[in-house]
């Protein structure tokens, strides 16, 4: 399925306007070197909240939609997550 010629063609075309808003293959690498460190420690919060949440009984699922949160948002983004997880569902 990946290696189907749309998906291809989609990734490259998503690649270049990526590099296009960017500005440069510099930027572009610098911009996906901070978020991935920002999504490692957003999941390493993430397993610490489940780790200590226990005793509390909080359980946030670590997920690529929580970990984005807490990658993009921060701490603000994890305290996002415990109220939906609590009170929503």
């Amino acid at each position: 399925m990946l290696n189907h010629p749309i998906v291809v063609v989609s990734f490259l075309i998503g690649l270049i306007i990526l590099l296009l808003v960017t500005g440069g293959v510099e930027k572009m690498l610098r911009f996906i070197g901070n978020l991935s460190i920002k999504l490692i420690i957003g999941v390493l919060l993430l397993f610490f909240i489940n780790i200590f949440g226990v005793q509390f009984g909080i359980h946030i699922p670590i997920n690529f939609p929580t970990a984005i949160v807490s990658a993009i948002l921060g701490i603000p983004g994890i305290a996002a997550l415990l109220v939906i997880n609590n009170f929503i569902l």
